[in-house]
C-alpha cells in the first residue's frame, strides 16, 4: 500500500486498497480479511437489493453468511473503467458467474438455474485514508433476471446478456430494441 504526501496530506493508492478488498472477497472468500480493508464502522449498499450492512458486526455477519457463501464457483469480475479522486473510487466492472446456488443477497429465493449470465455492475467506492469506509454498489437487475430466465422480458426495453457485451465491446450494435432505427435509416 503505497502512500505519499501531498499538499493536502497524504495519498493512497486506492485502486491498489480496492483490488486487495475484491480479491479477499471474490478469491479467497475471507470475511476477516474483507473487513481488515475498512473502516470500524462501515457499510455497504447493494442498492437493487437493499442487501449490505452497515456497522462492522453487521457489515461481518453479511459477509461471512451471505455474500461470501453465496457467491457462485465460477464469479469473476471483468473491469471496464475506473475513476479516482482523492478520496474515492468508481468502478464500472462485469460480474460473470453460472447460477449454481441461490444467491441471496443478489436473487433472493432464485434456485440454481445453472445458467450462465454476466451482468453490468458500477461500484462507488469511499475511502478514510487507507481504509473503506463505504460501497455502494449498482447492477442492472433485470438484465440479471432475464438472463436467469425468471423476468418475461417480451416487450420490455431490457437487455440480457447483451448489455454486458456491449458494455465491454463499444462497436457492438446500437439501438436494436428501437425497431423503428432499422425502418427509418
Amino acid at each position: 500500500m503505497d502512500c505519499y504526501i501531498g499538499r493536502i496530506g497524504p495519498r493512497y493508492d486506492l485502486s491498489e486498497l480496492w483490488e486487495r478488498h475484491t480479491a479477499h472477497e471474490f478469491a479467497e472468500h475471507d470475511a476477516d480479511a474483507t473487513m481488515r480493508t475498512m473502516v470500524p464502522q462501515p457499510y455497504v449498499n447493494h442498492i437493487p437489493t437493499l442487501t449490505g450492512g452497515v456497522g462492522y458486526d453487521e457489515l461481518r455477519y453479511f459477509y461471512a453468511n451471505h455474500f461470501l457463501p453465496r457467491l457462485p464457483a465460477d464469479a469473476k469480475l471483468v473491469p471496464v473503467t475506473r475513476t479516482i479522486g482523492p478520496d474515492r473510487l468508481v468502478d464500472e466492472f462485469v460480474v460473470c458467474f453460472t447460477h449454481d446456488r441461490e444467491i441471496d443477497f443478489m436473487a433472493r429465493g432464485i434456485l440454481a438455474t445453472g445458467r450462465y449470465v454476466e451482468v453490468p455492475h458500477v461500484a462507488v467506492v469511499e475511502f478514510r485514508g487507507n481504509k473503506i469506509a463505504h460501497e455502494h454498489i449498482h447492477w442492472d437487475h433485470a438484465s440479471l433476471l432475464k438472463q436467469l430466465g425468471v423476468l418475461n422480458a417480451k416487450g420490455l426495453p431490457v437487455a440480457g446478456i447483451e448489455g454486458a457485451k456491449k458494455l465491454v465491446d463499444e462497436t457492438l450494435p446500437s439501438n436494436e430494441m428501437m425497431p423503428q432505427w432499422k425502418r427509418n435509416r
